[in-house]
């Protein structure tokens, strides 16, 4: 016989009692895992291709497609994919020529790499604050921080909305300043109709397994001043000018200045380039979970509970992943672990730098930084991927409701 959910078995026949070691013990829900990338049959014949193909190194023929594509849909005049955004960042931190004693302006709520790579070359990051809306590099708390020492600007835009581009550009020409993106998180995202990481200098993308478009690991350098293009071409064919030879513009190659082995393998690069074919759904339903979340917590923003993200009209982000403000750290942290609890996984986020250790050490704050340190204490992260089926969302939202208002949670 068949035995239902509810059904429990006794293998003392002659028992009439009950106990609680009786009660059956019901599957927790599903869990639902912060980050799931997208992958396919098509992701797979594409890899299964190049196998066959037997083409696995860097610097090939599918690279170069990726970097077509990617150029076509940026607007860009060269793109260069590397095995990471920080490989593209440390590119950027080379063409500028950024040495000891040199400051570059950048937030503190960042990843490492946007410090380190300008650290590698000697200089010292000045942490800003950020904006409360954003999150982002707050333009008004630049000028302050430039002083005779000051290099570049870094702007890293926050879960893929733009920061004020404008005016941090204003600002870098005023001044004399190269401006970097750091667009890890901001592929597909727009300022002003314009592709992030299309307005400095420099632009750097990632394709990491948490992006939207992901290879697993992976970036680009995206070179936006010509004067940095033939240079940019070195760099990345490991110091040679590789680049010419193949373009017939000298009958040799040859090692010409500093470079590294920053080109991805082919494999990297057409798992790259199935998501690329992809990436107006990706961007799309992305947007879709972003909406609903937004929509859904409204009421617990309204109620003073929660503080939510802000776009700026002339901003067309891309939902890389949605996240609000909780009250203070404490309630941050029991919020997650009451998700946990529902098999939910949310999540902060970074460390501010300046309180790092190794921010302590290589860099200076400009200011307090009060901005940055609270959010960083009361930040939250929800499950945002292709993959989340609508019924999952609205347990993620039910859950946090539950929380807040003690409503019952399906």
């Amino acid at each position: 016989m068949a035995l239902g959910p509810n059904d429990f078995v006794s293998s003392d026949k002659g028992r009439s009692h009950w106990s609680p070691s009786d009660t059956p013990r019901l599957a927790p829900p599903p869990a639902i895992p912060f980050h799931r990338p997208l992958i396919n049959a098509h992701h797979l014949s594409l890899l299964r291709a190049t196998l066959d193909r037997g083409e696995l190194g860097g610097a090939g023929e599918t690279t170069a497609t990726c970097q077509k594509l990617l150029q076509q849909r940026l607007l860009a005049s060269q793109v260069l994919l590397t095995q990471s955004c920080t490989a593209a960042l440390e590119m950027a931190a080379l063409l500028l020529e950024v040495k000891a004693g040199d400051e570059v302006i950048m937030p503190s709520f960042t990843f490492v790499s946007t410090a380190n790579a300008f650290v590698l070359r000697g200089a010292t990051p000045v942490f800003v604050d950020i904006r409360p809306d954003t999150l982002n590099l707050d333009e008004s708390e630049i000028e302050r921080a430039i002083s005779p020492r000051t290099k570049a600007i870094v702007a890293m835009h926050y879960a893929g909305v733009g920061c004020e581009l404008n005016i941090i550009g204003a600002l870098a020409r005023n001044h004399g300043l190269a401006l970097v993106e750091d667009a890890a998180q901001a592929i597909d995202a727009h300022y002003c109709d314009k592709a992030l990481g299309t307005f400095g200098d420099l632009g750097t993308l990632s394709f990491h397994h948490t992006k939207n478009i992901t290879s697993g690991e992976g970036g680009a350098l995206i070179v936006n001043n010509p004067r940095f293009a033939e240079r940019a071409d070195v760099l990345w064919e490991k110091g040679t000018n590789r680049s010419a030879f193949k373009r017939n513009l000298v009958d040799r190659y040859s090692w010409i200045d500093l470079g590294g082995s920053h080109a991805p393998s082919e494999l990297t690069a057409s798992l790259l380039l199935s998501q690329l074919e992809e990436a107006d759904y990706i961007k799309a339903r992305k947007l879709e979970i972003w909406a609903c979340y937004h929509e859904a917590l409204s009421e617990l923003e309204m109620r003073g509970f929660i503080n939510r993200p802000q776009i700026p009209r002339e901003c067309q982000h891309n939902a890389h992943f949605y996240w609000f403000l909780a009250r203070d750290h404490a309630e941050r942290e029991t919020l997650i672990d009451h998700l946990a609890a529902a098999n939910i996984a949310a999540s902060s986020h970074y460390v501010p730098l300046h309180s790092a250790p190794a921010g302590r050490r290589f860099g200076k704050p400009c200011g307090p930084l009060a901005v940055t340190n609270s959010a960083a204490e009361r930040i939250v992260r929800l499950p945002s991927y292709v993959g989340l089926e609508p019924a999952d969302q609205a347990r993620v939202v039910a859950a946090i409701q539950h929380f807040y208002l003690g409503s019952a949670c399906p």
